[in-house]
């Protein structure tokens, strides 16, 4: 079974950076879709990056320009470094992994907070 752990939330004032990472393990890591999402209390989990197995990536609107998604298939980690915080980013978020005919999985998220 695939374990993804995220890392890195914490508290960060509006306008800082932040770093999350998101260590898997399992067999199938280089061949799935990697991705981030977030979810505050009363809202739907959303999709905020995705990274492809070739590299190409996909934001959410809200955060275009400003969060870059990375993934290095040597360390099987999936990296959101995410610069100009606002509060309204906010949020716990899943580091998630999907791959065509095994499903998706899932980590127990981190929580982030931008906050002065």
């Amino acid at each position: 079974q695939v374990q993804l752990v995220e890392s890195g939330g914490g508290l960060v004032q509006p306008g800082g950076s932040l770093r999350l990472s998101c260590a898997a393990s399992g067999s199938i890591f280089r061949a799935s879709t990697m991705g981030w999402y977030r979810q505050a209390p009363g809202n739907q989990r959303e999709l905020v990056a995705s990274i492809t197995t070739d590299g190409r990536t996909n934001y959410a609107e809200p955060v275009k320009g400003r969060f870059t998604i990375s993934r290095d298939n040597g360390k099987n980690t999936v990296y959101l470094e995410m610069n100009s915080l606002k509060p309204e980013d906010t949020d716990v978020y899943y580091c998630r992994a999907f791959r065509g005919g095994y499903g998706a999985y899932w980590g127990q998220g981190t929580q982030v907070t931008v906050s002065s």
